[in-house]
């Protein structure tokens, strides 16, 4: 394991000036993190049977359901927000619950409604969408601008 791990430390070395040199902490953090899917990826095709380990090192067997699907993620909150907006589906009014719902129903996301919140208010502050106030609930109602 020290093995590793020595292996590991010396690989950073060399990518940490590459990595660095984005100002982005968000970009950094992807940066490393598909540094180690491909590790990973690349020690299992030579482990041949031994244990392989994941990101948090825990030994991860090929039952295991983040194993199994490790293929690709779903498409994140903003970026189903960015597709429906370019449908109709902004032409008519929507609370957060029924965004929600569809992005559920629709594009099997479980979003809560905190998540989509801030992605709208910036959508709203970009002049995409427009945020009124329902005279019904006193909640935010979102329409294309």
């Amino acid at each position: 394991m020290s093995k590793h791990i020595e292996k590991l430390k010396k690989q950073l070395v060399e990518v940490a000036e590459v990595v660095n040199s984005f100002q982005s902490e968000a970009v950094q953090v992807r940066i490393i993190d598909r540094l180690l899917d491909v590790m990973i990826e690349s020690e299992k095709a030579d482990a041949d049977g031994s244990e392989i380990f994941s990101k948090k090192g825990r030994k991860m067997r090929p039952d295991d359901e983040n194993f199994a699907n490790s293929g690709r993620k779903k498409p994140g909150a903003t970026k189903i927000l960015n597709q429906l907006l370019s449908t109709d589906f902004f032409d008519t009014q929507r609370s957060i619950s029924s965004i929600a719902n569809y992005c559920k129903e629709q594009f099997d996301s479980d979003f809560k409604t905190s998540e989509l919140s801030g992605i709208l208010l910036k959508l709203a502050n970009e002049n995409k969408l427009r945020r009124e106030r329902s005279n019904e609930n006193n909640r935010f109602e979102y329409i294309k601008a």
